[in-house]
């Protein structure tokens, strides 16, 4: 072999290791690798695990809605919905009133407004104060024990009760009228006494 094709076949040998190392790189990098190939498979995984996280939130699950509506006010429209406002938690808090009102609940057989109770009115007052313009209906609510007529009358004693409180908190009448349901529209329908307690109840309904 001549002098020049040894020369020619080195240089090409030279040339072909270089080209290899130059490659060589290129299969020790998975990083890079994983963003293109693995990592669509992993990033479908992440954006199914946001899906799960934020379902709940969006469509009555527990996660979200128990969180912000512990409160009886959630975060958007969204979670004020109607399967929202129909739990037994949200029932308890807020009864039937409006938004802008809690319920008072009474004692079996009773009418008078329980000290424990005083704070609930004066808020409720003090909403009807700062919106002079607002006008409100009371409904008096009982448990399903005694007649239907003598319930009737208490839940109208009841609900006389806190518009006489309303009266003293300085609301004029005017703005106040009272019905009495009595036992007809329960709030819950079970036989405990939770839920006689959270049938003894006035709402307040902004009119």
């Amino acid at each position: 072999m001549s002098t020049y094709s040894r020369f020619f076949l080195a240089a090409t040998l030279a040339g072909a290791l270089l080209f290899q190392g130059g490659c060589a790189p290129k299969p020790v990098s998975p990083y890079a690798g994983g963003g293109t190939g693995t990592a669509d498979s992993t990033s479908g995984n992440r954006m199914g695990n946001i899906t799960e996280e934020m379902g709940p939130g969006t469509d009555g699950g527990n996660g979200g809605v128990e969180g912000l509506d512990s409160t009886g006010r959630g975060g958007s429209g969204s979670l004020g919905s109607d399967a929202d406002s129909k739990s037994d938690a949200y029932k308890r808090e807020h009864g039937r009133c409006s938004p802008e009102f809690k319920p008072i609940y009474f004692d079996y057989d009773q009418s008078k407004i329980k000290g424990e109770q005083i704070p609930i009115m004066e808020q409720n007052g003090t909403y009807l104060r700062n919106n002079p313009s607002a006008r409100v209906l009371i409904e008096g609510n009982t448990d399903y024990r005694g007649t239907n007529e003598y319930n009737i009358a208490l839940g109208e004693r009841r609900a006389e009760a806190a518009k006489r409180y309303l009266r003293e908190f300085g609301i004029e009448e005017s703005r106040m009228r009272t019905v009495s349901y009595g036992e007809e529209r329960p709030l819950f329908t079970g036989s405990s006494e939770d839920d006689y307690a959270h049938n003894r109840r006035d709402d307040f309904i902004l009119e």
